[in-house]
């Protein structure tokens, strides 16, 4: 057999492994190592610094909004249960991304964790998600900030010619110039350096929650003084029921998409084992105080089926008597907005820069800047697409387009955390000159072991046959076989067990959100995803967690809890809100995924820097063939 027969049979086999193969735990390391310029991001953000990040991406104007259409459509006076229960079901994901965050520090956040644990295809499918999160979600902030600053001043006849709504005859469009002028200030800011942005960020969370302070303050004095009139309803305290409830928490869970920006700026902080997870904790903690209270106060004031749904705060205050609190209010919610907007644009060029970085993308955005140490290329292509939909489409019907970045991120980090304790990928070996960022799964031991056996080719030739398995020649035969064998089992029993407890979760939410379904078949459906993903959970339950997890990343940090219960529970919740979404929004999505898959096979897949890496251990020495 000669060299172009092996190697068009591997190539053959191993036709589609290019969608698994893995990065090393610290490849972001080596590439920053490796870039021309030798420019890193500055390591300059404290607990401090992530709170601000993460209160300010999270609380945005919806807090303003949320509360009055959760509360009259779903769950009324128990709107902080709503909240509360959310807040729960974000934890469970901000745990696993805790963990993950501890672990792999890189700014490529959930597309770093899928890279290293998943592979490239999935990889791609979650950078690519949340490109079009943050690109869609940074224009409808910026989209809100018109009429929330037309309300402050008194209506959208005092805003100046060149800032108020604009109709374009003939193409009928009506332009936002001032969202677009907003977008190019914190593009702007973001450039400046993240130790700056995250200061100007700083101020403006501070600015919104003096606001909601005043809400909570003033308004239960007002409660006290008029009786909590919203809490003596005959209806009761749960008008929907319990189901209400529940309902009612599905919508405020998006509420709380914002904490991940904190873990995209992980390479930007000084102590990212400790910090990260304090960050996302804090953050997340803070949010969830602030929505519960403040729902507290809203529903008290005013019967739920009287709450304004589209100014729900102001309109509770002025209906006792305070319209002066308007002002107050519309001013929180545009600090509200600004704050959101630059949350919201940090961490797409961190995610930009982590696939350009990774040759997925043109390496123009891995380009990091020498004087302020941030992709400042990345913020500026982000800041131009943003300004662009911003100014020219009104992004609200692309609204749900926004949470299946979040939402595949949030299923993945968890689904990474059972591999991580579980099946954690084997670091590869590789001689010094081929050390770079690779971990492939159809590589895990053969290609450790090339050099040894090649020096021990040229003393001994080796004769191989067409029916020998490269493994059989290369893997000796000694005691160690047997403990080989033995793990490469129980990784592959313990993969096939973690896919199809995926596999019983999706087929259990898709017969749980499909009502058009006749019972028998949703029953029956919601059997068989059932039986699977419990029979999943008892399996990972009654064997131990590998070993090998202790060194695999950054050892030392925080650990997820509960696990695995803790991830399974986080995957059902979010495969349910994924699969709610609706069937237009996930055509809008699978027509933005297919764009991003051309652009895969095209040039992602072939600049891959481990495909490069790949080709060059593909080299079959001479001495190994007949």
């Amino acid at each position: 057999m000669g060299v172009d027969g092996f190697e068009g049979k591997q190539g053959s086999s191993c036709s589609w492994r290019f969608l698994t193969r893995r990065k090393k735990v610290n490849s972001h390391v080596e590439d920053n190592n490796n870039n021309s310029h030798g420019v890193q991001l500055a390591k300059e953000l404290t607990i401090p610094h992530l709170m601000a990040i993460g209160v300010g991406a999270t609380i945005g104007a919806g807090v303003y909004v949320l509360v009055g259409t959760v509360a009259r459509e779903h769950a009324g006076p128990a709107l902080p249960l709503s909240f509360m229960v959310a807040g729960f079901a974000a934890a469970l994901s901000a745990l696993c991304y805790a963990e993950l965050a501890s672990r792999f520090p890189s700014a490529g956040s959930a597309y770093h964790y899928a890279y290293i644990c998943l592979g490239e295809g999935v990889a791609w499918l979650i950078g690519w998600s949340l490109i079009l999160e943050y690109g869609i979600g940074g224009a409808a902030v910026a989209r809100g900030i018109t009429p929330n600053l037309a309300a402050l001043i008194g209506g959208v006849d005092n805003l100046p010619a060149f800032l108020s709504y604009q109709h374009i005859p003939g193409i009928d469009i009506v332009v936002d110039p001032l969202a677009a002028i907003m977008v190019f200030i914190v593009t702007w800011i973001l450039c400046t350096g993240i130790k700056e942005s995250t200061v100007i960020q700083s101020i403006f969370t501070m600015v919104n929650m003096c606001a909601l302070m005043f809400v909570i303050v003033v308004g239960c004095y007002l409660g006290f003084k008029s009786g909590w009139v919203g809490y003596k309803l005959p209806t009761g305290y749960f008008p929907f029921g319990i189901d209400g409830v529940i309902a009612g928490s599905a919508t405020a869970f998006f509420a709380y998409i914002g904490f991940d920006a904190v873990a995209s700026t992980a390479e930007e902080v000084k102590n990212p084992q400790k910090d990260l997870p304090l960050g996302i904790a804090a953050s997340l903690s803070l949010c969830c105080g602030f929505y519960m209270i403040v729902s507290i106060v809203v529903v008290g004031l005013v019967p739920y089926y009287d709450i304004n749904p589209n100014t729900p705060i102001s309109s509770a205050f002025a209906d006792n008597g305070m319209q002066w609190a308007a002002y107050i209010i519309n001013a929180g919610a545009i600090t509200a907005l600004c704050s959101s907007l630059l949350g919201g644009m940090l961490p797409q060029p961190r995610i930009l820069m982590a696939m350009g970085r990774d040759g997925l993308l043109p390496p123009f955005f891995s380009d990091i800047n020498e004087h302020s140490y941030v992709p400042v290329k990345s913020t500026v292509v982000t800041g131009l697409a943003s300004a662009a939909l911003a100014f020219f489409m009104d992004v609200s019907q692309l609204a749900g387009m926004v949470s299946v970045g979040t939402l595949l991120a949030f299923t993945v980090s968890a689904i990474s955390v059972l591999i991580v304790r579980y099946i954690p990928p084997i670091e590869v070996s590789l001689p010094p000159s081929l050390q770079e960022p690779i971990d492939v799964e159809s590589m895990e031991y053969v290609w450790s072991h090339l050099e040894t056996f090649e020096n021990d080719a040229k003393k001994k030739p080796l004769v191989v046959k067409e029916d020998v398995s490269l493994d059989y020649l290369l893997i000796p035969k000694n005691h160690a076989i047997d403990t080989f064998v033995h793990n490469g089992n129980r990784k592959r029993i313990v993969g096939y067990v973690i896919a199809f407890i995926c596999l019983g979760v999706f087929i259990l939410t898709f017969a749980a959100a499909s009502t058009y379904f006749l019972s028998s078949v949703r029953f029956t459906l919601c059997g068989v995803g059932g039986t699977l993903v419990l029979s999943g959970f008892v399996f990972l339950t009654c064997i131990d967690q590998d070993d090998a997890r202790h060194k695999f990343g950054k050892s030392g940090g925080f650990t997820c809890p509960l696990v695995p219960l803790l991830p399974i529970i986080c995957i059902l919740i979010n495969s349910y809100l994924l699969i709610s979404l609706g069937g237009a929004t996930w055509m809008r999505v699978c027509v933005w995924l297919a764009f991003g898959v051309i652009i895969y096979v095209f040039y992602g897949r072939n600049h891959s820097s481990l495909r490069i890496k790949v080709d060059d251990v593909n080299y079959i020495p001479s001495t190994f063939l007949a």
